[in-house]
């Protein structure tokens, strides 16, 4: 479904050869081609995502082990087919999001500048929830795995996109401010 709003943006032709190609942060101007080096940026950060989720995910489930310790045995199998349950939902509930977050991302993708603005925003905004993130990881233990779960699923659907947004932001873009060669 996501792919019509992309398609559309990505199919049209951009009259004549830009003057300036903007570059995006984490794919460079291998946007615009889409050629072997732009095939080899997004495999690159699928592989770092990967390794990304594999430590929450080890860190999620270490964390939870520690917590159903304390617990009593019977207490403890249904928590953990709870967990199973939760993380099954958590899942497919972290790849629905993203996948709508997505859809409404292309349909009102960023400028170049626009894109790049948000992300420093968001970079300095994740240090901070860093921070306030570690002392929450002690009363979310019981739940860890459903988060790591949801991680995942977004995750998962945030890489395997056709385009990102902000290719299309860009495309548009240069429709609007390229110049023929």
């Amino acid at each position: 479904m996501s792919g019509v709003a992309s398609r559309a943006s990505s199919e049209l032709p951009v009259s004549g050869i830009p003057a300036r190609i903007p570059a995006l942060p984490g794919l460079g101007t291998t946007w615009y081609e889409r050629s072997t080096r732009y095939w080899l940026r997004r495999v690159r950060t699928v592989v770092l995502m990967l390794a990304v989720m594999a430590f929450l995910c080890f860190a999620a489930v270490n964390l939870y082990l520690g917590f159903r310790t304390v617990l009593p045995s019977t207490v403890r199998m249904v928590w953990d087919w709870a967990q199973a349950a939760a993380s099954c939902v958590a899942v497919v509930w972290g790849w629905v999001k993203q996948r709508r977050d997505h859809r409404k991302a292309l349909l009102d993708p960023p400028a170049p500048a626009e894109f790049r603005s948000r992300k420093r925003a968001e970079v300095r905004r994740s240090a901070g929830l860093a921070l306030a993130g570690r002392g929450l990881l002690a009363v979310a233990a019981p739940i860890m795995p459903a988060f790591a779960a949801w991680c995942v699923g977004w995750f998962a659907a945030a890489l395997t996109v056709r385009e990102y947004p902000s290719e299309v932001g860009a495309r548009r873009w240069l429709q609007e401010h390229g110049s023929p060669a």
